[in-house]
């Protein structure tokens, strides 16, 4: 055992019309990290909000009844929030943000699922880096094809190319890419100040959540993790820890329609509108 003060960690997952398969092994991924975690630290009781911004919410905690004992024994408490209708990725994890007085709180998409050793290797490089605010993880697709989730700052050109042009001519400008997508970060240890993360898995210390007033609201979807990111940073690092290792899904906007394209462009309007322009030069 590693300390034996109390740990506070809590958990927030927005999701809308999501499976119940995609929630169940998400959820059963949790409980399994959790005690191992719980083998490194005194846990204290842990409230995971299930934010629900399905118009017709039909989500019940009945679809977890099975799980009840290995909740039970990891002290996890599943609290269901609903009723509040779609109001966008960021404001439904705000909806709690004054709810939550751990120390630790994790941001999560419904598509993840969480390595068994991926909460004790995030807890241990914060408690040993007193100047974290937020951590990433290592991420892969189910295939096993590695996702970058840590960004350097943009520029609009960097999002046309790996947004919107074919694959041949993506191809053209894989440095720009590979440069955006910090390729060049080791798997093997932690990487630190980095500048934007994926808002899929954010490991955040609460205080430093609080403080930056958790998500702008104006962004119903996209770019509010990358504004995030920014104003966290304004108050300690950020870092890569490839010990923390998910599967996640994702997607991209481009593939899901044209209301999400359309989103995806005003919410890059405002980012760009508030953090500064970059046409086609690019940070890194």
């Amino acid at each position: 055992m590693q300390d034996e003060r109390p740990l506070n960690l809590s958990v927030s997952i927005v999701c809308f019309n999501s499976s119940e398969i995609e929630l169940r092994a998400l959820i059963s991924s949790l409980v399994t990290t959790v005690e191992k975690l719980r083998a490194s630290y005194v846990v204290a009781q842990l409230p995971v909000f299930l934010i629900d911004n399905s118009e017709n919410p039909q989500l019940s905690l009945e679809v977890f009844a099975d799980f009840s004992d290995r909740l039970h024994a990891q002290e996890i408490e599943l609290r269901l929030v609903q009723g509040h209708g779609n109001v966008g990725y960021g404001k439904g994890h705000n909806l709690i943000l004054n709810r939550i007085e751990s120390r630790y709180h994790l941001i999560l998409n419904p598509d993840i699922q969480l390595d068994e050793d991926c909460l004790t290797e995030g807890i241990t490089h914060f408690e040993s880096n007193g100047d974290v605010v937020l951590a990433s993880p290592f991420a892969q697709y189910e295939n096993g094809v590695k996702q970058h989730l840590c960004k350097t700052y943009p520029s609009v050109l960097t999002f046309f190319v790996r947004g919107f042009l074919p694959q041949g001519l993506r191809a053209l400008f894989s440095k720009r890419i590979a440069k955006y997508e910090m390729h060049g970060l080791t798997d093997r240890d932690a990487s630190t100040d980095i500048p934007i993360v994926s808002g899929c898995f954010m490991l955040c210390l609460s205080d430093a959540l609080k403080r930056a007033k958790g998500f702008d609201e104006a962004y119903f979807l996209y770019f509010e993790d990358f504004d995030l990111s920014l104003r966290m940073g304004e108050f300690g690092r950020l870092d890569y820890v490839p010990a923390m290792r998910i599967e996640h899904a994702g997607g991209h906007a481009a593939r899901k329609g044209f209301s999400h394209l359309r989103m995806f462009m005003q919410s890059g309007f405002r980012f760009f509108n508030t953090h500064g322009w970059r046409f086609f030069r690019q940070a890194g």
